[in-house]
C-alpha cells in the first residue's frame, strides 16, 4: 500500500470517527479470525477488488510511538461506506493476513472528506 501523502487538518481520531458520524459512517469492516473481512459481522464476505480506499487519516502520537493509528474511509461495490481502524508499528491490532488483504485494495482517494 502506498502512502497518499494526505495530512489532514484534524488532529485526533476522534474528532475524525464524530465528523463520519455526522455524515452517517459508522459501521466497521472488521476481519473475523477465519481471515473473512465483513461489514460490522455481517454475512458478506469482502474481496479486496469488493473495497476501494476512498480517504486515509493518519495519527501520530506526539510523545508515545504506540500511538500511532491510521483510519480508513472505504467504500463496497454497494456504496456502503465504513472504517478500519488500525495501529501501525509493532502493535498492530489486526492478524497479519489483514496487512496483506489491505494491501490490494484499490485506493482511490476522494477530498470529499477533507475536513478543515
Amino acid at each position: 500500500m502506498e502512502d497518499t501523502g494526505n495530512i489532514d487538518k484534524m488532529t485526533t481520531l476522534s474528532q475524525v470517527m464524530t465528523r463520519l458520524a455526522q455524515r452517517g459512517i459508522h459501521r466497521e469492516f472488521r476481519m473475523n479470525e477465519s481471515g473473512e473481512v465483513k461489514l460490522d459481522n455481517s454475512e458478506k464476505t469482502y474481496q479486496p477488488d469488493d473495497l476501494t480506499i476512498i480517504k486515509t487519516y493518519r495519527f501520530e502520537g506526539a510523545s508515545n510511538p504506540d500511538d500511532n493509528a491510521v483510519l480508513y474511509l472505504i467504500k463496497d461495490a454497494d456504496a456502503n461506506m465504513g472504517i478500519i481502524i488500525d495501529s501501525y508499528g509493532a502493535e498492530s491490532n489486526h492478524p497479519k493476513e489483514f496487512d496483506n488483504f489491505l494491501r490490494k485494495v484499490p485506493i482511490l482517494e476522494s477530498d470529499e472528506f477533507d475536513f478543515d
